[in-house]
């Protein structure tokens, strides 16, 4: 077993909150996508997954990023996504970066995505901004086998390695 599996079993079983995903059938050069009923949400997944030590509902993250760490408009590998609020402004998402495809294709780990209860791994995620920026993605829909219809807006991505020297943790 993986430390990553190992830290997902340990943040996953104390917790028992509610979490999202699917399996699609993608065959887009990534490893197949997967799901586990881990019952976890994105914040407590992310911050076990990266290391990022931010609390508090994940439309707050960016903000609370700002002078704690490092924050980047293009991917990296380890790096938080962090999704703006859609329908509504106090809601949003962040995952994990997995890994760099291209520039315009990542792929994620996160969980409670679809508020199934599960934990998506190997999801992919195409930039479909304009301006090839990341400003903008869609999230493999697992239930379609497809991509998602729904354009998501993407504030940024937190480093964690990028801590700033002399940083306090932000907790909220």
């Amino acid at each position: 077993m993986s430390a990553r599996f190992a830290r997902l079993g340990c943040i996953a079983a104390p917790l028992l909150l509610a979490a999202c995903s699917s399996t699609p059938d993608y065959d887009g050069g990534f490893a197949a996508p997967r799901v586990l009923n881990d019952h976890v949400e994105c914040v407590p997944f992310a911050r076990a997954e990266s290391g990022v030590e931010l609390f508090g509902d994940a439309h707050t993250w960016w903000d609370q990023a700002d002078g704690l760490y490092e924050r980047e408009s293009e991917p990296e590998e380890g790096a938080v996504m962090v999704l703006r609020g859609y329908k509504r402004s106090d809601r949003g998402h962040v995952a994990v970066v997995r890994r760099v495809v291209s520039d315009r294709e990542i792929v994620i780990d996160h969980a409670n995505w679809l508020n199934d209860g599960k934990v998506y791994l190997d999801q992919p995620v195409l930039d479909v901004s304009q301006d090839n920026d990341w400003s903008a993605v869609r999230v493999w829909y697992a239930p379609g086998g497809q991509y998602g219809a729904r354009v998501y807006a993407v504030q940024g991505f937190i480093l964690p390695h990028g801590r700033f020297a002399g940083a306090q943790t932000a907790r909220n």
